[in-house]
């Protein structure tokens, strides 16, 4: 069930940045149609590449949002919090019930709500309610010396970080405006008129054939025009940059390349009497007897 799951935040979640990321990764865990799920703050740090203060702030905001529960009575395997994804669930009741041959009798229109909860069957998952630790009589006092203060050390207090190998505090890598509505420290931003092809980058293009495909004035061209669409794009990192410059090159048709439907005789459209399959087929005759560029 974790596809349906899946489905719903990329279709239907209005999360964004690391709380969407956040979303999915527990989405990927969901085991059956009630949409309940189980991590740790740890492992959502790991895969969403954030800090556990990021991960825990963009939590808070898919609860408020009501995207995400979190089930306090619950706990997983190693004692991990335990979520629901009560909108996915109620979208995937809402399918199996007009999947049912008796859909026909529901009122239309009647609003659905969420399902129940079964706690009994995600007990296979590892799932169980939370152990609440018994709190000692209240009758019983602990002992106290006859003379004097007790002479016993407090225990050293715990100040180290639970999660180790994470920083407690920090933002994501990008800018987030639903979360912490600037850029992480460090991260030096540009234009797209200021960033410049690194040596990486033409290297990968040269590797990738994109080079011998548009040849050099043609990746000139597709550059100019990469940087004319994205004048207007805010700020961002080099590595997103080039990340968006390598796509867009990379779907860069080449110069000579012909229209699919062209045919012999400089007809644009079809001939009449021709089927699809037939125009595709001249198209394709007419690009072979036509030059690439690429000869020799």
């Amino acid at each position: 069930m974790s596809s349906e799951a899946r489905e719903w935040v990329w279709e239907h979640s209005s999360s964004r940045g690391t709380a969407r990321l956040v979303l999915l990764s527990i989405a990927d865990r969901v085991a059956d149609e009630q949409c309940v799920s189980w991590a740790s703050l740890s492992s959502l740090a790991k895969r969403t590449r954030a800090s556990v203060s990021t991960v825990r702030e963009a939590i808070d905001r898919l609860v408020h949002v009501g995207e995400l529960e979190q089930l306090v009575d619950l706990a997983g395997p190693q004692r991990s919090t335990v979520y629901r994804l009560p909108l996915a669930a109620q979208a995937v009741a809402e399918t199996a019930q007009d999947e049912d041959e008796d859909a026909d009798q529901a009122v239309a229109g009647e609003p659905k709500a969420t399902p129940a909860l079964r706690v009994s069957a995600l007990r296979r998952y590892g799932i169980r309610p939370r152990e609440v630790a018994k709190s000692p009589a209240r009758d019983r006092k602990p002992a106290v010396p006859k003379f004097g203060r007790s002479q016993r050390k407090p225990a050293p207090r715990r100040t180290e970080n639970r999660h180790s190998g994470l920083p407690e505090t920090g933002t994501q890598n990008r800018s987030e405006p639903d979360l912490n509505r600037r850029y992480s420290s460090g991260a030096v931003v540009l234009s797209a008129s200021e960033w410049q092809v690194d040596p990486t980058t033409h290297t990968w293009a040269h590797e990738q054939g994109h080079l011998k495909r548009l040849g050099q004035d043609g990746l000139r061209a597709a550059d100019a025009k990469w940087r004319a669409h994205r004048a207007d794009f805010a700020p961002r990192p080099a590595a997103a940059w080039a990340t968006d410059w390598r796509s867009w090159i990379a779907r860069e048709h080449a110069p000579s390349r012909p229209n699919l439907y062209a045919v012999p005789g400089g007809a644009s459209a079809a001939p009449s009497g021709m089927t699809r399959a037939e125009a595709h087929t001249a198209a394709l005759l007419a690009a072979l007897d036509e030059p690439t560029g690429t000869e020799g």
